[in-house]
């Protein structure tokens, strides 16, 4: 079928949800994708953190391949091996106890959300159900999730909101404990602000935020969606900043491009819920279970793709400030950690995300003037030379 006519049934049969590239991919390969018309991209979106190890890695088609032949569903009324092998691989390489298993990062944050006020409610009584988050955070977009949640252009037209959320400025400590009262229960945090912008937060924020909800009993919920997997150059991204939370939900890269997201929480937590807590049909489905394992092992396996990770997204990172070097008038700012990488500008980022889109790149803007970076761990030297090759020529021909 041809790309126009693709594109028309695109059109006529999907929900206008998706502001979508006139473009079809196809096929992919490690930090490549093809599209139906056969045109190669550099892919620095990574499906937007979820291709952790590139597209089709070998060893997440051949566990998917094997797993489908043996078991693809069944039900958690009955225990499943991949899912209690993934879960003791999670339980072993954090800081928590209990995990339970979901579909996305909006579903993880949803039982999250569930989870803190079911522990408050059992430990303090009723009353207690109030959860911070902060401005410009992003943590799904199911109703309870995008309550969360702290910019309104998500929330537009859905009113009213769940009641129970106050959002604070990130990486101001001052206003974190002004809001806190009676009914608070939570605080919920994204280590590094991705879809605000990648915003980090400073050396010492994490280490007040949890010495914060210590002394006044509060739990400390990191949403690890995009940050979590390796994305930074450690498993999670708590890790960087010396602390470690009560909950943490995790999606996105975990799958290595298949559908999962995780709850993980401490014994004390998790034990709020009990049968008929929470449930979720699809939640730790064999299949891809399986695909997280193998990604998991990928990513464990002698430390080194972590060790590459930090290596090459600093180079990713010196790259971008000689960029920035080249048009101060243009580029404001650089900052990431690992590889998630913002670069803003000072002013909208579309046209050059569609200039790259054409140049055969991959990229994402958001917050409206930041272009955001997150491509696989994979990506070599070379692929970022490209990249950066042609964001210098997008620059001149834009500017």
């Amino acid at each position: 079928m041809d790309l126009k006519r693709l594109i028309e049934d695109s059109q006529r049969y999907l929900f206008n949800t998706y502001n979508r590239f006139p473009v079809v991919l196809v096929k992919g390969r490690g930090a490549k994708v093809w599209d139906s018309e056969g045109k190669e991209y550099l892919d620095f979106l990574g499906g937007v953190a979820v291709n952790i190890l590139g597209h089709c890695h070998p060893k997440i088609v051949v566990a998917i391949q094997k797993q489908a032949q043996r078991l693809i569903h069944v039900s958690n009324f009955y225990h499943i091996e991949p899912q209690i092998k993934l879960a003791k691989l999670l339980v072993k390489n954090s800081f928590a106890n209990k995990v339970f298993f979901c579909n996305s990062g909006a579903e993880a944050n949803e039982a999250a959300i569930k989870l803190a006020r079911k522990y408050s409610k059992k430990n303090y009584g009723d009353g207690r159900y109030e959860i911070i988050s902060t401005i410009n955070s992003f943590h799904g977009r199911t109703l309870g999730s995008l309550s969360a949640t702290g910019q309104d252009k998500f929330q537009k037209g859905f009113e009213p909101l769940l009641p129970g959320f106050k959002h604070v400025p990130f990486n101001d400590i001052e206003a974190l404990k002004a809001s806190i009262s009676k009914q608070t229960c939570a605080v919920l945090l994204e280590p590094i602000q991705g879809e605000g912008g990648v915003r980090l937060p400073s050396d010492d924020y994490l280490i007040n935020v949890k010495r914060i909800c210590n002394e006044n009993n509060l739990l400390l919920m990191l949403d690890e969606v995009q940050t979590g997997m390796g994305r930074t150059g450690k498993l999670f991204a708590y890790e960087h900043y010396g602390i470690t939370p009560d909950i943490m939900t995790l999606a996105k890269g975990l799958g290595g491009g298949a559908p999962i997201g995780a709850l993980l929480a401490t014994e004390k937590v998790a034990s709020a819920f009990e049968p008929g807590s929470h449930a979720s049909t699809f939640g730790g489905n064999p299949l891809v279970c399986a695909a997280a394992i193998a990604t998991l092992d990928v990513i464990l396996e002698d430390g080194y793709l972590l060790d590459y990770c930090r290596k090459i997204g600093n180079y990713f990172n010196e790259q971008l400030l000689k960029l920035k070097e080249k048009y101060p008038l243009i580029v404001l700012d650089v900052r990431g950690k690992g590889l998630i990488i913002g670069l803003e500008l000072d002013r909208d980022g579309m046209p050059y995300v569609k200039a790259c889109l054409e140049s055969g790149f991959l990229i994402n803007c958001t917050a409206g003037n930041v272009l955001r970076f997150t491509p696989p761990l994979v990506i070599k030297e070379e692929d970022i030379d490209k990249l950066i090759s042609a964001l210098k020529e997008v620059f001149k021909r834009i500017s």
